[in-house]
């Protein structure tokens, strides 16, 4: 068995005003995108499993944005922080805080829609595609940048997910769990920053 998963330790504050737990689904790892994602040129693109493993460290202490239409990404609309993120199988997952208080509206969103409404999509960097002129992108090297929260039909990845709440996502501390019991807490890929 391996564990891929990161976390960065932030402190428990029972009852913080400011701090709703959120897990979600970022995207899912080798599979085409349902539809292009912004900034792909009319390309559909495949997150290879090998470059979100390699990308998972530059995904911790990043922002959440959203837009006023729930359909797109804002990155000067920073709503809260990503803490955990792990692939589990297909799907690129990650926990972390919505900054309540100062975002009311994205709680009234999430928590006021139809379940399953709302999903994320990834902001990357020095994004390496295999081959340009392929009619789908596979990307096998990037940097995390950002993620956004959205109606999950806009998602370029319909597989998305992204829901608040009251407790830590049991996958990803689960995962911690095991990865601290096997002794992986300060090496590679269970690395735990405090």
């Amino acid at each position: 068995m391996r564990l891929e998963a990161m976390a960065m330790r932030v402190p428990e504050v029972a009852g913080h005003p400011n701090r709703i737990a959120f897990e979600g689904v970022l995207t899912t790892v080798d599979e085409p995108s349902t539809r292009p994602p912004s900034g792909a040129k009319g390309h559909r693109v495949v997150l290879t499993a090998g470059a979100a493993q390699e990308a998972l460290p530059s995904l911790l202490g990043m922002a959440i944005g959203f837009t006023p239409g729930w359909d797109g990404h804002d990155v000067r609309r920073k709503c809260g922080l990503i803490t955990e993120a792990d692939v589990v199988g297909r799907e690129l997952r990650v926990a972390g805080y919505v900054y309540a208080r100062d975002f009311p509206e994205v709680v009234r969103q999430v928590e006021g829609g139809a379940p399953g409404a709302m999903g994320m999509s990834y902001e990357l960097a020095d994004a390496h595609v295999e081959d340009m002129f392929a009619e789908v992108w596979t990307v096998t090297r990037a940097m995390f940048t950002g993620a956004a929260v959205l109606l999950r039909d806009k998602a370029a990845y319909r597989g998305t997910s992204f829901r608040l709440q009251r407790k830590r996502c049991p996958g990803l501390a689960a995962a911690a769990s095991v990865r601290e019991g096997l002794g992986l807490g300060q090496k590679g890929y269970g690395a735990i920053w405090s």
